[in-house]
């Protein structure tokens, strides 16, 4: 699968996961656990058909369900770390900028 469609879909299941934390914080799960219930079964279901084709995104979508923050910190670990390395291929280019001074 494409990165672009597994780093949207990631974000999609967090966010669902983190609504879904939030409601059990708040008290309000027991009013909409029917739909949460659905909107889980739905989510089992994909990510089985993906863990076919792609088990480690299937392990990272289920972890962003279950534990949306946890899921969420590695993902801005991965990019700020990718920031990083642009900034350090951009800011160096075929030689180095501190000798010019």
């Amino acid at each position: 699968m494409d990165k672009e469609i597994t780093d949207l879909l990631t974000a999609l299941i967090e966010k669902m996961g983190l609504l879904r934390s939030d409601l059990k914080k708040r008290g309000d799960l027991e009013k909409y656990q029917a739909r949460i219930d659905r909107v889980e079964q739905k989510f089992s279901s994909l990510a089985e058909r993906i863990a076919r084709d792609d088990p480690a995104l299937a392990k990272q979508l289920r972890t962003a369900w279950q534990m949306p923050g946890r899921s969420l910190a590695f993902r801005n670990a991965d990019h700020q770390k990718d920031l990083k390395r642009q900034a350090e291929t951009a800011g160096e280019p075929e030689g180095s900028a501190d000798e010019e001074g």
